[in-house]
């Protein structure tokens, strides 16, 4: 396989939008986090721990996801740089681990989904038990 400068660059658009995804993730958990905080300090029900253990999981993973996705960010621009030095073969092999980084990345990107379809069915057992 042919690689030149431009095959890593093709990843950046993609990296850097999934980056901006995974922080919007993020944010939107903290924030509900926060409120989640303070309807515990009312109300420390048993509801409010299983969605708090739910949460301290997804902010592992987000964090993760987003090491994976840097991790690969860095290493399509260090393999640009070894392209650019004429180190093909080790350029290729940057490339690959790259790639290897993104798709651990995207996996936990899964695993962080599956995990706040979880979060909703713990408010929605909430929800049909108090009914």
């Amino acid at each position: 396989m042919d690689i030149n400068l431009t095959t890593p660059s093709l990843l950046f658009p993609a990296i850097t939008l999934l980056m901006l995804a995974y922080t919007n993730r993020y944010l939107g958990l903290a924030n509900t986090i926060r409120i989640l905080h303070k309807d515990y300090l009312v109300d420390r029900s048993q509801y409010h721990l299983a969605q708090i253990h739910n949460m301290r999981v997804r902010i592992r993973l987000i964090k993760e996801m987003q090491i994976y996705g840097m991790l690969s960010l860095l290493l399509c621009m260090v393999c640009m740089f070894l392209l650019f030095a004429g180190w093909i073969l080790a350029g290729k092999i940057v490339f690959v681990v790259s790639l290897v980084l993104m798709i651990g990345s995207l996996a936990i990107s899964l695993v962080e989904i599956h995990m706040s379809i979880g979060a909703l069915d713990i408010l929605l057992k909430d929800i049909e038990s108090s009914s």
